[in-house]
This record gives C-alpha cells, sequence and structure tokens, in this order.
C-alpha cells in the first residue's frame, strides 16, 4: 500500500472539505431562514469566480483588491436576487420556489457560457511558490489560503450567529418568522441577509477552486457535490455542515485511493459522495445533526 499517496490524498481531503464546509453552510443559512434548498448554489461558486478572473485578468487589479470587490459583488448580487426573483415567491408553496432556484441554476449557467464561453480560463498566476510543503506533502498554496479563510468563516459564523443583534435576529426567524416578525424582526431583511452572506461566503469557494483548476462551468458541479455533505450533516445544522463537509472531503479521496490502488472502477471520486446520500437518506433522513420532524396524524 502507498502510504504517503494515502497522506497525500486525505491531506488534500481535509483542504478541499474545508471548503465543502462553508459551502454546505450557505445551504443550511438559507434553509434555516426560508425554509428554501437553494439549487443555484453551484452557479454561485461560478459567478464568483468568473467575476475574479474578469478582475483580474481583464483590470489587470491586483488580487486582494479583485478578491474583495469579488465579495462585494457577490453579497449585491445576492441581494438583488432575492427582493427581486425570490420575494414574489413568499407564500407560495416551497416546491414551486424550489423550481425557481433550479431554473435560476440554469439560466446562470447559460448566461456565463454566453458571457464567457465554454473553455476553461486559467487564473492569472498568484503566488510566487504555487506549492508548499506540509508534513513531507506538496499542497497547493491557493489551497492552503482557502482552508484559512474558510476557517475564518467559520469563525465569523459563529461570532455572528452569538454575539450580533443581527445574527440573533435571523436565528429567531429561522425558528419561526411568525413570531420574529411580531417581536419586530424585519423577516424580509432577514432573508435577503441570508442570501448575500450565502452568495458571498460561496464565492470564496468559487475562487479558491477556480485557481486550482481553473474557471468553466463545470464549476458548478461543485455545489452539487456538496449537497451529499448537507444531508449528512443536517439540513438545519451549521455544525453539521461542517462536519459533513469534511466526512464528504476525505471520503471522496479515500475513495479515489481504493479504486487506484485496488478496485479499478473509474471515476469513483466523484460518486463516492452520492453513495453516501442515498445511504445517509435510507438509515437517517434528517442527517447526524439535523432535528427530527415528528408529526402526529
Amino acid at each position: 500500500m502507498n502510504t504517503g499517496l494515502l497522506l497525500q490524498l486525505v491531506i488534500n481531503g481535509v483542504i478541499v472539505g474545508t471548503l465543502y464546509g462553508v459551502v454546505a453552510m450557505c445551504f443550511v443559512l438559507i434553509y434555516k431562514a426560508s425554509q428554501i434548498v437553494n439549487f443555484a448554489q453551484g452557479e454561485f461558486l461560478l459567478i464568483g469566480a468568473w467575476v475574479c478572473w474578469w478582475l483580474l485578468s481583464g483590470l489587470q487589479l491586483p488580487f486582494a483588491a479583485a478578491f474583495l470587490l469579488t465579495l462585494l459583488f457577490m453579497g449585491i448580487f445576492g441581494v438583488l436576487l432575492q427582493v427581486v426573483v425570490l420575494r414574489p415567491m413568499i407564500g407560495e408553496p416551497i416546491i414551486s420556489v424550489i423550481m425557481v432556484t433550479i431554473g435560476l441554476s440554469i439560466f446562470f449557467q447559460a448566461a456565463a457560457k454566453w458571457l464567457f464561453g465554454v473553455f476553461v480560463q486559467p487564473f492569472p498566476p498568484i503566488f510566487q511558490t504555487a506549492s508548499v510543503s506540509l508534513l513531507g506533502m506538496q499542497v497547493q498554496s491557493i489551497y492552503l489560503l482557502g482552508m484559512a479563510i474558510a476557517l475564518l468563516v467559520m469563525i465569523a459564523f459563529a461570532c455572528f450567529f452569538k454575539m450580533s443583534r443581527t445574527g440573533l435576529a435571523m436565528r429567531a426567524t429561522a425558528f419561526d418568522q411568525q413570531v420574529a416578525q411580531s417581536l419586530g424582526i424585519s423577516v424580509k431583511r432577514m432573508f435577503a441577509i441570508s442570501w448575500a452572506i450565502s452568495a458571498m461566503v460561496s464565492a470564496v469557494a468559487g475562487v479558491v477552486v477556480g485557481v486550482v483548476n481553473g474557471v468553466s462551468a463545470e464549476l458548478s458541479f461543485f455545489g452539487i457535490k456538496v449537497f451529499p455533505a448537507v444531508i449528512l450533516g443536517g439540513l438545519d445544522s451549521i455544525v453539521g455542515a461542517v462536519l459533513g463537509g469534511l466526512i464528504v472531503g476525505v471520503l471522496e479521496n479515500l475513495a479515489e485511493f481504493a479504486d487506484g490502488q485496488w478496485l479499478h472502477i473509474g471515476g469513483l471520486f466523484n460518486i463516492a459522495p452520492f453513495y453516501v446520500l442515498v445511504l445517509i437518506l435510507m438509515i437517517r433522513p434528517y442527517g447526524l445533526f439535523g432535528t427530527e420532524d415528528i408529526e402526529r396524524v
């Protein structure tokens, strides 16, 4: 058994798993606030990556400036999307709102292909050193930066929800919208903030993955790969989203190792998370940390 390769894949799995975790938190954030599963989450990554790429390649901005402007753009984009498209859907059946997010996913993918083309576009060089040594293994510098940012985002989420008035208001809205509104909380404002945060955080993951693999429409598939992590951790659990992302990140890399060493099936790296999705739905549909709903008939 190639122990060095196994360790390399586990390290990669943990790093990528942190990115899965922050994107999974975005799923949970929107679901807790508005009971909507956003199937356009992967397109948030794609749009964020394309915007940052354009600022770097087209306007020749420094990476730090391009990254901050990307976050600002995505925050505004998330608010406008919620206000213009999704706010009129308040009160409609949940399935109708979900179908709207699927339609948005298709629209954003088509628009990105029309504006930027269908070929992979590499990011301009950002770091002088493309990779660094970690435990004797070579790891992409951008992955380490992405992991550091992801950890900061997780800490910021925890502080935001426990210490800030807006965070407490969002938790109240997620618990019961009618009670929150009776306490003077603007539910519509909380919805808009949740979509803005979700778009901004997703853009972080989109830029990191785009720097490593280049930007193309395939980047939106990242959002679909995160969905098993959301279900594994629990659709209404922030902590579960983080742990689910880490588990899926490590699992898919272990699946790649097993496939390359023994099974030789091919493509197990991509489908392993969905095996987990089916298994967790069969055994524990509400996830490891999700809330079990009990309805009396």
